[in-house]
């Protein structure tokens, strides 16, 4: 059902900024760069092994992520995003579980993922997305 961990979110107040050095620094490359306006965020993915960074810029001063950043006065990790296969029975399982969901039914995220994010109540104070990859 979780497969692997899928990418690893970081807030950021400027993508540009932030690829000088995931980029330039350590040589990773930007492989996807988009606008998710329901989440009202800017996120660009760089492959690091089997996973991925992705970068996330606010586009709205009432987004999740500007709010993480005015609350932490920086940006920063954000969520760890782990695969599933099947992200309607993963969603089933925590909920069983007692897990406190965000999000009870998924819905679009980047690259057309099925997302779904459970509270950092329910994971040990870690925001966690569930991903289920589009497969094209």
């Amino acid at each position: 059902m979780f497969m692997k961990i899928n990418h690893l979110g970081i807030a950021t107040k400027e993508i540009a900024e932030a690829l000088r050095f995931w980029e330039d620094a350590l040589g990773l490359e930007n492989v996807h760069t988009e606008t998710v306006e329901e989440q009202k965020v800017r996120v660009a993915m760089l492959p690091l092994g089997e996973s991925r960074v992705e970068l996330l810029e606010p586009t709205s001063e009432d987004s999740p992520i500007a709010k993480f950043i005015e609350k932490r006065g920086s940006g920063g990790i954000h969520h760890v995003a782990v695969e599933t296969d099947d992200i309607v029975a993963s969603l089933a399982k925590l909920k069983a579980a007692g897990a406190r969901l965000i999000d009870e039914t998924p819905r679009i995220g980047a690259e057309g993922c099925l997302v779904a994010f459970v509270h950092p109540a329910a994971t040990g104070g870690v925001l966690l997305e569930l991903v289920q990859e589009n497969k094209h």
